[in-house]
């Protein structure tokens, strides 16, 4: 991911731990297919709720618009439906 997405000033107010979890996240997701990121995004909330480590709508939404800066029309629909993906699961 091009630039140091994590030192975007609308994520200056989340916890360390939780950017600590993202970055690891991010990293080990870079060059995966669909299926291995749904994989990785299920160890990563079991992991992060294993910690007590939870974010807030307004956080995930901070991050969410931060990691869409720049990219295409293709990528953004590619998040938006892990993001749909996502909020299946937490159902």
């Amino acid at each position: 991911m091009p630039g140091d997405w994590s030192k975007d000033p609308r994520l200056a107010g989340i916890d360390p731990a939780k950017m600590a979890l993202l970055t690891s996240f991010i990293s080990q997701g870079a060059g995966k297919s669909q299926n291995e990121i749904v994989s990785l995004l299920i160890a990563a909330a079991n992991s992060s709720r294993d910690r007590g480590l939870t974010f807030t709508p307004e956080e995930m939404e901070q991050v969410i618009q931060v990691l869409k800066a720049g990219k295409s029309p293709q990528e953004i629909a590619r998040m938006d439906k892990m993001l749909s993906l996502m909020r299946m699961m937490q159902r």
